[in-house]
């Protein structure tokens, strides 16, 4: 198993470390990041990660770069008090890759894809409530929201109904019995991706609470940055990315505006804090895409704090 960095040439591009910098790299994984940034520059890089396989990984680069680098155990939500553990109250760059490590993604005992039959797990942090947990308890209606909610399933009632039906005859307790499950009342449709693929998907954003992750992880961020500081973030599928486009959308001035018959649209309006560095999501090129097919849904995303005003 191995992780390939995605978009690494541009993640260094936009982070531009420099010598002297403090930085954060909110999701470890397989290090790709994190030893870009320290080549990059002389600089100092927190790394944070939820997964205790990934914290166990970083040993070996954290002794490459001793005293450069340092591995911190937890959310990256978290970050702020984290940091503040160690003295730091400011950083000069934030990077955050959204996605799912390889690491995860091929271990069978993972059970993070229906690749492989395996425990159905599914948590990076290897604690609190498994996928196995949420689709032998919840209710009908609750799987259909959250296959939906977070799938974008069409079929979200069909499938949440299959899983009740096939749960009171045995226990769901592998990715395989799942998949089977998902496949016996979806057909492949032209698009040719498994029909298991989102719900799948829901069902590891529900069990690491993903997007509530991802919304306090980019509060923290920019409240970390200095002047100066930037914050560059790659998502990998259309809800992680919505959420990071309206953010930086509104810390940089761009949200959208009130109605005319709206108060608030009278008050003034706070001076943004932060540019812009790209105007539309920057997407792999053909030959990443080519060497890892994995990179094809990857959208990154960057902004940075402007000098505060004289």
């Amino acid at each position: 198993m191995s992780h390939i960095p995605v978009l690494l040439e541009e993640i260094s591009d936009y982070l531009a470390p420099r010598d002297g910098g403090v930085y954060l790299d909110g999701t470890f994984g397989g290090g790709g990041y994190a030893t870009r940034i320290l080549q990059a520059a002389q600089c100092t890089l927190w790394a944070i990660d939820r997964d205790p396989a990934a914290i166990a990984r970083g040993a070996e680069l954290a002794q490459r770069f001793a005293g450069r680098l340092h591995m911190l155990h937890g959310d990256f939500g978290d970050m702020v008090s984290l940091l503040a553990e160690h003295g730091i109250a400011a950083l000069d760059g934030v990077v955050l890759d959204l996605g799912v490590s390889s690491y995860q993604i091929d271990d069978p005992m993972r059970g993070f894809s229906f690749r492989f039959d395996g425990p159905l797990d599914m948590r990076m942090s290897s604690a609190g409530e498994s996928a196995a947990d949420l689709v032998n308890r919840l209710p009908e209606a609750e799987l259909a929201d959250i296959i939906w909610q977070f799938g974008e399933e069409r079929h979200s009632r069909r499938i949440a109904k299959a899983i009740v039906e096939a749960r009171a005859l045995n226990r769901i307790a592998t990715t395989g019995h799942l998949a089977s499950i998902i496949r016996s009342v979806v057909r492949t449709d032209k698009s040719g991706i498994d029909p298991a693929t989102r719900s799948f998907q829901a069902l590891r954003i529900r069990v690491n609470d993903e997007l509530g992750e991802i919304e306090r992880a980019l509060d923290a961020a920019a409240s970390l940055l200095r002047p100066q500081g930037r914050l560059v973030v790659v998502a990998f599928h259309s809800l992680e990315d919505r959420l990071v486009k309206r953010f930086m959308a509104q810390a940089t001035g761009r949200g959208q505006g009130h109605s005319r018959h709206d108060p608030r649209g009278m008050m003034d309006q706070q001076a943004p804090q932060f540019r812009l560095l790209t105007g539309n999501a920057v997407k792999p090129g053909d030959a990443e895409i080519a060497a890892n097919p994995r990179s094809r849904s990857a959208r990154l995303r960057a902004m940075e704090r402007l000098e505060v005003a004289a």
